[in-house]
Order: structure tokens, then sequence, then C-alpha cells
């Protein structure tokens, strides 16, 4: 019995996987949007510093012959110098380029690895039909700078609505997932809960999109996400809010930085820079190598993209995240709480916009709030330095109204204000920022979790 069920069994799965396969390739699509499309007035961005571009022009130095280093007659002792100090640097170079485009990889995107997408390809292509059947979505493929297909999923909720009820559909939230999430089961299905038209895309190399998933190929791939939902689906860059989970944060703030105007920016659960979580995991004898790759290859500075970004910003934090801290006990919660990169994130952004509060006195306050856990904890913090959010409002409104219609960080609100004043306003100001939600790494966001960021 068992020897002729089990060919019968074995056709199904390859019956369900070929089928999967079949329904999920986008090889054939027809392409829906370019980077490059006529009338289309954000096709134009140069590469930021510190992007994977950078680390390809080095990398490409390394493959010239020795004449390209040579010294002309004529030349003088520095430029031998040079020239030696350069040749030094090859093996480390070489070294760092073979681990970024090996182990380096498979680490920090998962997701790209064929076998897993392999793996994973039923699954994917049964969250394919649940978005186009349940939600009506809509999937296209972009083609971005680089000539990458990006894979995407819109969900349009732009109904008309009568009477006082809220269309959240009029706004989109554009997804950008983790380091091994898709959209198909991802974080877009958050605010997809919550009744915004969604927008969902794969990093270069996951799921349907082609391609390697280097910063500077997400850039350009959230770049023609961005140019597709203004140009293509219609929407107001104002309307626009990004969500960025995990690792999903460097696609996001790198949208934020590069389109000022956009609505607001959503940050889950991620870091202000991979590097310090880099050294946190590898061998002590590897931190020369581990710097050098993630700084020529992997420099994924978001605290630095996102104090380029001047609108409104909501960092959530996951109380039991396990992959965001650099604390070796993973057990504690306290101390792991303290040691999330989220809270340096959020130093950075305030420290950035509001300089003279965040000052001794405001700095303590704010590493002392961060300590809370939970509302009980945070509203007992809020209580020690009698925070009135009416006054701390009013303060903000009123230095807000000084300035006119534009709003350019930093703000030197606060400037005269007493120890005692800085203090409490550092806290609301901390409390507006980030929100704290109690939740592992991996767990996808509860709907009433999201929520809009705080706007003045």
């Amino acid at each position: 019995m068992c020897v002729l069920c089990f060919p019968k069994a074995l056709a199904h799965v390859f019956k369900v996987y070929f089928k999967a396969s079949y329904n999920f390739k986008s090889k054939n699509w027809p392409i829906e949007f370019q980077w490059d499309e006529p009338g289309n007035s954000s096709s134009a961005h140069g590469c930021i510093r510190g992007c994977g571009c950078q680390a390809l022009v080095k990398v490409s130095q390394m493959g010239q012959p020795a004449s390209a280093f040579a010294v002309g007659p004529g030349g003088d002792q520095d430029s031998f110098r040079r020239f030696f100090c350069g040749f030094k640097q090859l093996p480390g170079q070489l070294a760092s380029y073979i681990m970024a485009h090996s182990l380096g990889r498979w680490m920090i995107y998962p997701g790209s690895i064929f076998l897993l997408n392999q793996a994973l390809l039923p699954m994917l292509a049964k969250g394919q039909a649940r978005l186009l059947g349940e939600y009506h979505g809509r999937r296209a493929k972009l083609v971005a700078r680089d000539g990458n297909k990006i894979d995407t999923m819109f969900v349009d909720r732009r109904t008309k609505v009568t009477g006082n009820v809220e269309n959240r559909g009029k706004q989109l939230v554009v997804c950008c997932e983790g380091n091994v999430s898709f959209y198909e089961w991802g974080c877009l299905s958050t605010p997809l809960q919550t009744g915004y038209s969604v927008l969902g895309w794969n990093h270069p190399g996951f799921g349907g999109s082609t391609g390697q998933p280097y910063p500077q190929n997400d850039a350009n791939a959230i770049d023609v996400v961005i140019q597709y939902a203004t140009s293509r689906l219609n929407f107001r860059i104002q309307d626009i809010i990004v969500y960025g989970w995990s690792l999903g944060g460097y696609s996001a703030t790198w949208a934020a930085m590069s389109y000022p105007l956009l609505g607001s920016l959503v940050l889950d659960a991620t870091f202000d820079d991979l590097l310090p979580l880099a050294l946190n995991v590898m061998p002590k004898s590897w931190k020369n190598l581990v710097v050098r790759t993630v700084k020529d290859h992997f420099n994924l500075n978001i605290g630095k993209q996102l104090r380029k970004y001047t609108g409104p910003v909501l960092l959530i934090r996951r109380t039991q995240d396990e992959v965001t801290t650099t604390c070796p006990d993973l057990d504690d919660q306290i101390t792991n709480l303290w040691c999330n990169r989220a809270n340096e994130l959020l130093l950075q952004l305030l420290e950035h916009r509001y300089p003279d509060v965040m000052s001794q006195a405001g700095l303590a306050a704010v590493h002392y709030w961060l300590r809370a856990a939970n509302p009980k904890q945070e509203a007992a913090v809020c209580r020690y330095y009698k925070m009135n959010e009416e006054w701390c409002l009013q303060e903000l409104q009123k230095y807000k109204s000084s300035q006119g219609s534009e709003i350019h960080f930093p703000w030197r609100v606060g400037k005269s204000f007493a120890s005692k004043d800085k203090k409490q306003m550092a806290v609301f100001l901390a409390k507006k920022h980030m929100k704290n939600v109690e939740a592992s790494h991996w767990s996808l966001l509860k709907p009433d979790d999201f929520q809009m960021p705080w706007k003045l």
C-alpha cells in the first residue's frame, strides 16, 4: 500500500510546486513602469554618500593592472607612498569583497538565498493569491535604474466615504520589508488591516524581484517604487507614508531623505547602524574584516539618513526584540531593552532636531525614559519630571510660529529653558517620537499598534 501511495504523494508535491512556480515567476510579465519614464519628474537621483556604488568603484579599481597605479616621470615621493599604501591595502580589499559577496550577503539578506526562495515558493504564491483575490491587489513589475525588475503589489482603498468616517484609503503606505520577509506575508499585512492603501515590494533577489540586495540596489528599488506611486498610481507625495520594518529601515529612510515632501515615516524594530550589530554577532578576531566589509559594502547608516528628513517620524521599539540589541544576555529583558539600537536612533533624531533641549540635562532625562518597558513605567517617569504636555505644546507652537511656514531643523527652541524645563520637554519629545510595543522582533505588528506619527 505504501509503495503505491508514495509516488502519488510525490507527484502531488511536484504538481503544487510547479504550479506555484508558474504563477509566481515574473520573467515574462510586461513592464508596468520604468524609472526613466517620460514625464516622470523624480527620475534624477544621484548616489548618496556611503551607498553601495562607492564600494563598487573601489572594487573595480582592484581589478585594474598595476600600470593603473604607476607613477609617471616626475612623480614625487608622496605619489610613491600613496601607491605602496594602496598596494598594501589590496589583500584587505579583496578579503572584504569576497566576504561581502558570500557570507556577508547571506547573513544580512538571507531572503535572497536561492534555495530559501525556492523552498518558500508555494507559501509566497499562496500569499499572492490571497492579496489578488481577497483584496483585489494589483501586481506590477517595475524597472529600477540599475536594470533590476522589482516585484510589487498594490491594494487600492481610495473609495468615497460619506459622513464623518475617516477615509484612510486616501493615504498610501509603502512597506519596506525586513531581511528575510516578503510582501506576500510580511509587514504589508499590518497597514492593510487598518484600512490604508498599501504598496508592497520585494528587495532585489527576493521572491519575484531580480538582482542582488546591496544598499545601492535597494535605494534604486525604493526610488522607482516611490516614482510609481506618484506618477502611475497618482498619489500625492504628501499622502505617502513609508513604513520600514527591521532592515527595511534603510530603504525607508533613503526614501525619506530623497523625498523631503514625503508625508511621514514609520520605523519599526530597526536600528541606527549595522556595524554595532555585525560586530556583536561575529568573532572578535574578525573585527577588522567586519568593519571594512560593512563600511565598504553594507554601510546601512539609518541614523545618518534619518537626520536628513524633516517630516513626522515614529519609531516603534519592541520591548522583547532579540535582533536589534547588542546585549549579550538575551534572557535579561531589562538589560536587553537598554541595549536596543532603536534607542540610539531616537537619541540621534532628537539631538539633531532639538539640540538645545537635548543638552546634558535633557539627554539624561531621555536615557531615564528609555528604561521604561511598559506604559506604567513611562507614566512614572513623566510624573517624576513633572511633564506638562500643554506647556510643551505651547512652547513648540510658539517657536514654530516664529519660523514661518517652512520647517528647517535644527530648532533652537529651549535655549533659555531652565534645567527642569529641558528635562520635561526632552521626555515629551521622546514620548511623541517613540512608541513601545510588547513584542519580539519577528512577530508582525498588530493593527492597533500601527499609527501615524505625531505632527505639531
